[in-house]
């Protein structure tokens, strides 16, 4: 499984990237506005900072927009993926960017039927929100089982499942055993996948025992 940070967090990506655990990054307009900088300026350092696919949203909400802010982002450097809404206007700039050769995350995904539409016009990823839907209710696992299921299905269809709204490391988990190919996930819920109080534990035994040797290195 592939791992995502989502964030717009220059530092936070930096810190991660150091540990060789990102393949790529996400970011979206509340992203954006919480880091409080410039959005070209920002994803540009971020594209410097990783080599893999980093997700840059467009938010005119007609084609023509999408089209004209896409062809601006993908100026700033080869590895900006454009991310679209999944609605029709959304699912034609997936087409004409996937034409093109760009990379296309299609994202606000929350059922299956949409997750069908989104490969049939090229998208590269698919992003259902897992969190949005637990959040009202439903099973948000459930619809990433659904899409792995499907895609499978379907040798034409190359696009990825990219788990979004991960809100805890069981999200992650779940997701890399239904067979998911990415996760975007926020920079604390990463940290914390490295996190057991049996590991603790025996770090300070061992600590403690090698104090107790007198010596040093």
């Amino acid at each position: 499984m592939k791992f995502f940070v989502d964030t717009a967090d220059v530092a936070e990506i930096k810190d991660l990237a150091a540990t060789g655990l990102l393949d790529g990054v996400t970011t979206n307009p509340s992203l954006i506005k919480k880091a409080g900088r410039d959005f070209k300026e920002v994803i540009a350092e971020i594209c410097g900072i990783v080599d893999g696919p980093v997700s840059a949203e467009v938010v005119a909400m007609d084609f023509d927009g999408m089209k004209r802010q896409g062809d601006e982002l993908v100026k700033i450097a080869k590895n900006v993926c454009i991310k679209v809404p999944l609605t029709i206007d959304g699912l034609k700039a997936c087409k004409y960017f996937t034409d093109k050769g760009t990379q296309v995350n299609v994202t606000l995904c929350f059922s299956a039927a949409q997750a069908i539409l989104a490969a049939k016009a090229g998208a590269t990823f698919i992003s259902p929100f897992v969190g949005r839907l637990d959040d009202i209710g439903q099973d948000g696992m459930e619809l990433i089982s659904d899409i792995v299921e499907i895609y499978n299905n379907y040798q034409e269809f190359t696009t990825e499942v990219l788990v979004a709204s991960v809100r805890n490391p069981m999200h992650v988990v779940l997701a890399a055993k239904l067979g998911a190919h990415v996760a975007t996930i926020p920079a604390n819920v990463i940290k914390q996948l490295a996190l057991h109080p049996l590991t603790d534990k025996g770090l300070d035994q061992f600590n403690k025992d090698w104090a107790a040797t007198g010596q040093k290195l």
